[in-house]
């Protein structure tokens, strides 16, 4: 018996650090990317000890781990998009650039994860520097929240400013300021998710060279969510590599991630999870 040969699902790498509650990092990538159609091909960055409330230890993994654990799956297997989470250390986020410089027609989506939702910083200064410096020139969208997004820009003028003072930090910018000066530093778009900000719905704003394309609000959803950045980032990896263009992978990206958080459950005792699943569920129950 013979086996009819199909085409594979597109491949997107992920480089993050493994959450073992499975609610964000690499395992929510994991997750999503499936959910989406894709196959999911990973490298590790780092390891955590957390759980639902927070991080209380990171362990960087060695940037030349990192970088054999991306050759040899580049060497291997076609990618169709990047995504990338919280990256570890300096070492690795060079090792990364100079691994994806050599990829430049595949897509990147880069989710910058400076602290967790309890606000435990999981990079410091020189990381976001390097961020700024090594990946934004090679990102083909960037989707910060609205407190990431100010951070960049701020900790980068900081670096730029020659006058010997440190920033007072009382100008602060404006959300369209960030984007101008994010994709200024070589990100081909941004999108910025207002879920940090005061509004009653939630707005998510994308920017490219030419300023604001297009503006989304969602309902605001009540508690507090662990992976929801991981999940719109990489369902937008996901939508560019099953071949959608950008404003369409972006929009279907927020859809879904609102769906998953609209379904989310609490496991544990502190913050919900997006049901990454949810439509099987759905079906399963014989919901529309």
């Amino acid at each position: 018996m013979s086996i009819e040969q199909e085409l594979p699902p597109p491949m997107v790498l992920t480089f993050a650090a493994s959450d073992p509650t499975g609610g964000a990092g690499i395992q929510a990538d994991l997750l999503t990317l499936a959910s989406l159609g894709c196959h999911p091909l990973s490298v590790v960055t780092a390891l955590t000890v957390q759980d639902t409330a927070g991080v209380d230890a990171l362990l960087a993994i060695d940037a030349g781990w990192v970088a054999d654990q991306a050759r040899a799956l580049l060497e291997d297997m076609p990618v169709a998009a990047f995504k990338f989470g919280l990256l570890g250390s300096i070492e690795t986020i060079a090792a990364i650039a100079e691994i994806v410089s050599d990829y430049p027609e595949v897509p990147l989506v880069f989710d910058p994860v400076l602290a967790s939702g309890r606000g435990d910083q999981l990079a410091d200064e020189g990381m976001v520097d390097a961020m700024i410096d090594l990946l934004l020139p090679r990102t083909t969208i960037i989707t910060p929240n609205s407190m990431e997004a100010r951070r960049l820009v701020l900790e980068d003028e900081d670096e730029g400013d020659d006058s010997g003072e440190a920033s007072t930090g009382y100008a602060r910018p404006t959300l369209s300021e960030c984007a101008r000066r994010l994709i200024n530093a070589g990100a081909e778009h941004v999108l910025i998710t207002g879920t940090h900000e005061n509004t009653p719905r939630v707005v998510n704003t994308l920017y490219g060279a030419r300023g604001r394309m297009r503006e989304d609000a969602w309902d605001r959803l009540p508690g507090s969510y662990h992976g929801s950045g991981c999940t719109l980032a990489s369902a937008i990896a996901a939508n560019l590599a099953n071949g959608l263009e950008i404003e369409s992978a972006v929009y279907e990206a927020q859809e879904y991630t609102w769906r998953a958080l609209a379904a989310g459950f609490r496991p544990g005792m502190g913050q919900y999870l997006p049901d990454r699943l949810f439509w099987a569920r759905q079906e399963a129950s014989g919901d529309d």
